[in-house]
């Protein structure tokens, strides 16, 4: 993949994320205070682990798992497993939604 295919793969997806952040923000904002406090204790119980949140910041940040594994020098699967992983956690639909539930609760920036 050339470096033009990758950074248009790469604005596109920022560009949805920015898209998710707002309309969990829209959600969010119609939270009750009862809701707000069950995501809150819901939320104490799944802390992700170190390395979930450094695979997290990495899918944030454009990689797909080849690269996350090359970076972080682990197998392509045990990247896969710590997404999967963070998806259930998180009970995010896809690594897009994990994405902005984590910058909304500012598990990474």
């Amino acid at each position: 993949m050339d470096a033009a295919r990758r950074q248009e793969i790469l604005d596109r997806y920022r560009a949805r994320s920015r898209e998710i952040e707002k309309s969990a923000e829209r959600h969010r904002s119609h939270r009750t205070v009862a809701e707000e406090a069950i995501w809150r204790e819901r939320w104490a119980e799944l802390e992700l682990t170190r390395r979930e949140t450094e695979v997290l910041q990495l899918i944030a940040d454009g990689l797909g798992n080849r690269e996350i594994a090359q970076q972080l020098f682990l197998a392509e699967e045990t990247v896969k497993t710590h997404v999967r992983n963070v998806l259930t956690k998180l009970q995010a639909r896809s690594r897009s939604h994990a994405v902005a539930i984590a910058l909304r609760h500012r598990l990474i920036s």
